[in-house]
């Protein structure tokens, strides 16, 4: 076998294998890297303190028992970061999500992780879509203390169709799992009209007011 072929052989033995055909962060190679928040290097993460300067408080947060303060007006969600400088580099996120009596966190989704709630009051109907061409929806009422699992990448919702308020605890597989709700994508970026209506089967007229919507503050 020539040297061009090994070459090729090697390269697609590396993509279909191990980490080299995924996309999840990547492994820490110490104990911890504690983000230091004060540095001003640039790197894929934060750069690392000291290490004989680390607390148990750099992996403690408190908090997570209240409601946060990132509210959706308009579609009626409060979300909480929850910031554990320890967890830097260690390929995970945590967030409360707080939803009032017929709110809803829309249809979205996270492109480098999946991710798994649990109910901590309340009950909401929780669920999520298969890729195309199946679209396939897998969803169930969960009430407190059930958990639920998104695998990565592929579109979920949270609906609070009950009577009372309800909050759930989600941990997701990416210290940066990324946001893309789908309905902002669409209607509050800058895609043409044209296109928006050949995509959703619909006319202009009906695009341009549901972007209405999307242009209130």
């Amino acid at each position: 076998m020539s040297a061009a072929a090994l070459l090729l052989v090697a390269a697609l033995v590396a993509l279909g294998s191990g980490h080299g055909g995924e996309a999840f962060d990547p492994n820490p190679l110490q104990d911890f890297c504690v983000a230091d928040a004060t540095s001003k290097v640039r790197v894929n993460g934060l750069p690392c303190k000291d290490a004989a300067a680390v607390v148990p408080d750099d992996f403690f947060f408190a908090g997570a028992d209240k409601p946060g303060d990132m509210t959706s007006q308009r579609y009626g969600f409060a979300a909480l970061t929850v910031q554990i400088p320890g967890l830097n580099t260690q390929g995970q996120s945590h967030a409360r999500v707080d939803l009032a009596p017929g709110a809803i966190f829309p249809p979205h989704y996270h492109p480098r992780a999946a991710e798994t709630a649990v109910v901590l009051e309340g009950s909401v109907y929780f669920g999520f879509v298969s890729s195309y061409p199946d679209n396939k929806l897998f969803a169930k009422v969960l009430h407190k203390g059930d958990v639920f699992a998104v695998p990565q990448g592929l579109m979920h919702f949270l609906y609070n169709n009950g009577t009372a308020p309800a909050a759930l605890y989600a941990s997701l597989s990416s210290q940066n799992p990324g946001l893309v709700l789908l309905a902002d994508a669409l209607f509050a970026g800058a895609l043409p009209d044209d296109l928006l209506a050949k995509t959703l089967l619909a006319d202009k007229h009906t695009v341009d007011s549901i972007r209405t919507n999307f242009r209130r503050p």
